[in-house]
C-alpha cells in the first residue's frame, strides 16, 4: 500500500514539475523574437533634438495636415497616420534612413512607428508628441 502511494505522489509531482518546464524555443518563437527587435525605439525629445542637429535624419510628422499647419518642426515631412500605408513608399523611399516619428501626444506616433516597422523600415524612432516639444517650430 505505502508503495502504491509513494508511487501515485512521485508520478503527481512529475506531472507538475513537466507542466511549470520552459519550452524549447521553435522556428516561431525564433521569428517572433526577431520581429520585436526590429521595433521602433523610445527617445526624449532631447535625443531627438541631437540626433537632428547631427544630421542625416527625416523627421516624420503624423498629425493631420490642419495640426501641422499651426506648428510644425521645421523639415518635418508630413505623413498622416491615416494615410501612412499609401503615403509612405512615396514620401519616405529610403527603408534605411533613420526616421524620427511625431504626432501631438504620442498616441499615432506609435501607432504609426509600428506601421513603418512592418512596411520594412529598420531605423525607426519615436519621441512622442509635439506637445512635448521644447524646439523651434514654425507654422503656416
Amino acid at each position: 500500500m505505502k508503495k502504491i502511494a509513494l508511487f501515485t505522489v512521485f508520478a503527481c509531482i512529475m506531472v507538475i514539475l513537466q507542466g511549470c518546464a520552459k519550452d524549447m524555443p521553435t522556428e516561431e518563437n525564433k521569428e517572433a523574437v526577431q520581429e520585436n527587435s526590429n521595433a521602433y525605439h523610445k527617445i526624449d525629445a532631447k535625443k531627438a533634438k541631437e540626433m537632428m542637429d547631427a544630421g542625416k535624419v527625416t523627421i516624420v510628422d503624423v498629425r493631420t495636415q490642419q495640426e501641422y499647419r499651426e506648428k510644425h518642426i521645421p523639415d518635418a515631412v508630413l505623413v498622416p497616420n491615416e494615410t501612412i500605408e499609401d503615403e509612405a513608399k512615396d514620401k519616405l523611399p529610403d527603408t534605411d534612413a533613420v526616421l524620427i516619428v511625431h504626432c501631438r501626444t504620442g498616441v499615432r506616433s506609435k501607432q504609426a512607428s509600428d506601421k513603418l516597422v512592418q512596411m520594412g523600415y529598420k531605423n525607426v524612432y519615436v519621441f512622442g508628441g509635439i506637445n512635448d516639444w521644447p524646439y523651434d517650430t514654425v507654422s503656416e
